[in-house]
């Protein structure tokens, strides 16, 4: 209620307390306060906005709405009512009422410079482009100033960026922006940096790169201060654009002459190289090389030039800039990719780079340098490079059988060796008792390494935390290697060590997160995700390690929890977007404003928010919906409907960071672009059958409505027979995509185990959950035939629909089979386990909930059809008792179904026993230390916990729908 500060509304004294009161998030007494200051003063209409918004506050909507309505259709013009309803629409999510309010506003104080700015605002917040530019105007005309002026020109720029015809964007609105800002330049108006930037934009966007280049280099681009060489950047891109090499070679040269650090302008200067040798351009043989100066012309001068710089700074006392010595890496590197001669000009890459971890070794960027250009090392001189590296890291006397370093630099070098040398492959081929040597002089050194962090601060790294995550990497590989789960737990105790002294690593967070999951924990995963206290973005590009598994490993509730806290991030997306929007138009910072509806369009069109929407609706309704009634009620609520597919197919983004883990494996090891296409055809298929899951559920729910007329002939053309033809096509789409995942899972694509987790597509089928959800829904279709034929005139139809009986309870049946097996054991003094069980439990708990919704519709078709044969039998005095056969199916169908879900709870009941009674502490942890053992008999008791409550909770649904199957009678 910020907004109510400059108010000077005499009522202000009258309404601060209810103002007080909802800022205090004291909502009933701020409806209580309004409700007494109304009985005395019925026409203060912003007392009854601010009730409204308590009552929105305490989830009565529907209520605050109609309160709201009754203003808002009196059209106030009075600041606190305009600014109360402001509030309240937005916290709605209605903010296309906002715009209504204040053009009404407008109509009745049309000179109002501060009414036409909010409605101007109030455009720009639903993204009403065309109205926005009116509005810009009109308030440029009332009030001539340039920001409202260059307001409309922007709303003309956005609506070219949105509009689905490029042709128009080009042809008409574009255009028309830059002859509104020539105006303003004949005229000698501009005097804003924002303009300018705004002006340049449009030229950039109608491909005008040589009008763009004069406005830069002109009298206009003295404006350009706020960034640092901003002219000259633009300068440099538009040179790249025009293809004009001579003169971009030119000014990389210079600045680079200026700044030997920056990054970017070598990528300008080697780029330009490259075009002119290609294109054997000359200079002129007299004068300038080009506007721009100097260009240089061969490999030759170029590679002097580095070394250059590399000689003017090894004269300076300042720190050595890392540029130079990457630049000849880097040139090296592309030399090579164009299989150019010229590559012995700058040396052997081995000694360059030897050279480069002599310098600056002792940094942490330095594997990150010197990774990406490994590869110019031929794989015979990988051990030579790192003996020669070994001989520049000083290291103190053997200490434990191994030489530590004396100081943090020292340590820092080593660091960076020992990563190099993985990076190289050298860790992946020793054997296994090599690997384990390894593990021990990696411990030994983070160890040791802790003495230089004994008075670092608790949200400060360990200097030597790498070599423990580089120790749990090689556990990793042998866990891979020999698949001996001993190692799993070795890596567990030695991550909950290293996490102890680092409590703030994200990477031992992140490791750990993914080892308890992929052994079928979820538990202890929960807390380590909410300590990465992920921010904003990081939702949609991190958020998948933690959704993947909530749902699948049985915790049901967390995973509600997971999915509603991500949803709220993105729902909260389209209100946040458009307040940045907002604040670019205010400060005149009109570039930002396309990158942030770029932003609002990558969050709405993103994998992940489909994926977690979807299985959000999914549980909730298998977790509250337990028989037809209740389903409908909930699909009802969530406002699904079959028809409605609101996943954006076609643009969908994968915004997943699938390089959070630190990695340090040789290239063939890693996740490849292959592997991140394979990735995410996988995802799409199993969001697609999982889409499609879902509006099958909602036609179900359809179905289940009774048809509006006893006419056969109108139900058949307007209402059930619309439902089944809807029904059965989204079954046919449904059948389809499981044939295409049938094929996908064929291929048995395996990931890297820091790449991607895979999907649930092939637990799924191998389950045979789909197959089976898909025929009890085909059920479904041919039990509204049974319907429309009767009981007496179906005999072929009942066999068919008993046969279908049969069928499901087969199929539930193995479903079931493939749920049994010990969950958790302890083999060979180890805790052993095998988290497909969990999955196929949870597979098998959705799948007998949806056969209980089709049950349930079953129920509902065969009693009044069981009624109407009786009493035609009673009018044809037929006195046999016999009942039609798809009754007694039925009846078998929901007997089967109790005994499976008995079977189902005894399981679960039996494996609580079971892990319960597993005794952890006399596992014997041979050859760990005492706090390394204390650690890992932390992970196992945490995992036997996740188990349990897993288990606890699966039992607790399976209880619920044992009493849905015994009140389910025809």
């Amino acid at each position: 209620m910020a907004a109510r500060g400059h108010v000077q509304d005499p009522n202000d004294r009258r309404l601060r307390p209810i103002y007080d009161y909802l800022d205090n998030g004291n909502n009933k007494m701020a409806i209580q306060q309004a409700d007494k200051l109304l009985k005395k003063h019925k026409e203060l209409h912003c007392a009854k906005v601010l009730k409204a918004i308590g009552l929105q506050r305490t989830g009565k909507q529907d209520e605050a709405f109609t309160l709201a309505q009754e203003v808002a259709s009196l059209e106030p013009t009075d600041d606190n009512s305009l600014q109360a309803l402001t509030i309240l629409y937005r916290e709605m999510h209605r903010p296309e009422l906002v715009t209504k309010l204040y053009e009404a506003a407008v109509k009745k104080v049309p000179l109002s410079e501060e009414y036409h700015s909010h409605l101007f605002m109030a455009y720009a917040r639903v993204g009403e482009y065309k109205k926005m530019q009116q509005a810009g105007m009109a308030l440029y005309k009332i009030v001539p100033k340039n920001p409202y002026y260059f307001w409309s020109v922007m709303s003309l720029v956005m609506q070219a960026i949105s509009a689905e015809d490029e042709k128009l964007a080009l042809t008409m609105f574009l255009p028309l922006a830059e002859r509104m800002v020539e105006k303003m330049v004949k005229e000698e108006k501009i005097e804003a940096e924002a303009e300018v930037q705004l002006y340049y934009m449009i030229l950039e966007r109608l491909g005008k790169y040589e009008e763009a280049l004069k406005v830069i280099k002109g009298p206009l681009g003295e404006k350009l201060t706020s960034e640092f060489q901003s002219r000259e950047n633009k300068c440099m891109v538009l040179y790249q654009r025009l293809q004009r090499w001579p003169e971009c070679n030119a000014l990389a040269h210079k600045l680079l002459l200026k700044n030997p650090d920056e990054w970017q302008y070598y990528g300008f200067y080697f780029n330009s190289l490259f075009h002119i040798l290609d294109q054997s351009w000359h200079p002129p043989e007299e004068g300038e090389h080009c506007s721009e100066g100097h260009v240089h012309l061969s490999v030759g001068e170029v590679a002097k030039f580095i070394e250059e710089r590399i000689e003017a700074e090894s004269h300076k006392d300042s720190r050595a800039l890392r540029g130079p010595y990457l630049a000849r890496l880097e040139l090296l590197h592309r030399l090579r990719e164009r299989g150019s001669s010229d590559e012995s000009l700058l040396g052997n890459p081995l000694e360059l780079m030897v050279q480069f971890f002599a310098k600056f070794g002792d940094k942490p960027c330095c594997i990150t340098d010197l990774k990406i250009y490994l590869h110019l090392l031929p794989s015979e001189q990988h051990v030579q490079f790192i003996n020669f590296l070994s001989e520049a890291v000083p290291l103190a006397e053997p200490g434990e059988g191994y030489a530590f370093p004396a100081d943090t630099k020292a340590l820092q070098r080593h660091l960076c060796l020992c990563q190099l040398t993985r990076a190289l492959g050298l860790h992946h081929s020793l054997d296994v008792d090599g690997k384990l040597k390894l593990i021990s002089e990696l411990k030994a050194r983070y160890h040791h390494g802790l003495v230089f962090g004994k008075n670092a601060l608790k949200t400060e790294l360990q200097l030597s935390d790498m070599y423990c995550l580089m120790a749990a990497h090689v556990y990793i590989d042998l866990w891979i290697e020999t698949e001996d789960e001993t190692m799993v737990w070795r890596c567990f105790g030695l991550l909950h060590e290293g996490l102890s002294h680092s409590s703030a690593n994200a990477q031992f967070k992140l490791l750990l997160l993914l080892l308890y999951c992929r052994l079928g924990a979820f538990e202890p995963v929960v807390d380590l995700y909410s300590s990465l206290d992920a921010k904003h973005v990081q939702h949609d590009t991190i958020g998948y390690l933690l959704t993947r598994y909530a749902e699948t490993l049985g915790q049901f509730a967390a995973a509600s929890q997971a999915y509603n806290f991500s949803l709220r991030f993105f729902h909260s997306n389209q209100k946040d977007t458009s307040e940045y929007i907002i604040q670019a138009y205010k400060y005149g910072a009109f570039e930002k404003i396309p990158e942030f509806i770029a932003l609002r369009n990558r969050l709405n069109q993103s994998l992940h928010f489909a994926q977690i929407r979807t299985e959000r609706m999914l549980l909730d309704l298998i977790l509250e919906a337990d028989i037809l009634l209740s389903l409908e009620d909930s699909v009802k609520a969530m406002s699904l409907t079959a028809e409605n597919d609101d996943i954006p197919w076609n643009n969908i983004r994968d915004n997943r960071d699938l390089t959070v883990f630190t990695c340090w494996d040789p290239k063939d090891r890693q996740f490849s672009d292959e592997n991140h296409h394979q990735s995410l055809e996988e995802e799409l298929v199993w969001l697609k059958m999982r889409s499609l899951t879902l509006r099958l559920v909602a036609s179900l729910a359809a179905l289940g409505h009774p048809p509006s007329t006893h006419n056969s002939a109108l139900t058949s053309e307007n209402g059930i027979g619309d439902k089944t033809s809807t029904m059965e096509a989204l079954l046919s789409r449904f059948n389809q995509t499981l044939q295409s995942a049938t094929q996908l899972a064929e291929k048995r694509i395996q990931y890297p185990l820091l790449g991607p987790p895979s999907t649930r597509l092939t637990a799924a089928l191998s389950s045979g959950s789909c197959q089976c959800q898909s025929a009890a829904l085909q059920l479904a279709v041919q039990l509204q035939e049974l319907e429309l034929a009767g009981l007496d005139e179906s005999e072929e139809l009942q066999a068919q629909i008993c046969n279908c009986f049969q069928s499901l309870k087969f199929q539930l049946q193995e479903m079931l089979n493939k749920c049994k097996g010990e969950l958790l054991e302890t083999k060979m003094s180890t805790l052993k386990t095998v988290p497909s069980l969990m999955e196929n439990l949870v597979f098998f708990v959705e799948t007998i909930s949806i056969m209980l919704w089709v049950a349930s519709y079953c129920a509902r078709i065969l009693r009044p059809l069981k009624t109407s044969l009786q009493k035609k039998k009673k009018k044809k005095k037929d006195v046999s008792t016999a009942l039609p056969a798809v009754v007694c199916g039925f009846q078998e169908l929901t007997g089967s179904l109790l005994d499976l879900l008995t079977q189902a709870s005894e399981h679960v009941k039996e494996q609580e026993l079971n892990i319960t009674s597993l005794k952890l502490s006399s596992l014997t942890l041979d050859g760990y230390s005492q706090e390394e053992s204390s650690f890992t008999q932390s992970a196992m008791d945490k995992v036997q916990s996740s188990y349990l409550h897993s288990l606890q909770e699966v039992g607790d649904l399976l209880k619920k729908r044992a009493e849905t199957i015994k009140n389910l009678k025809v």
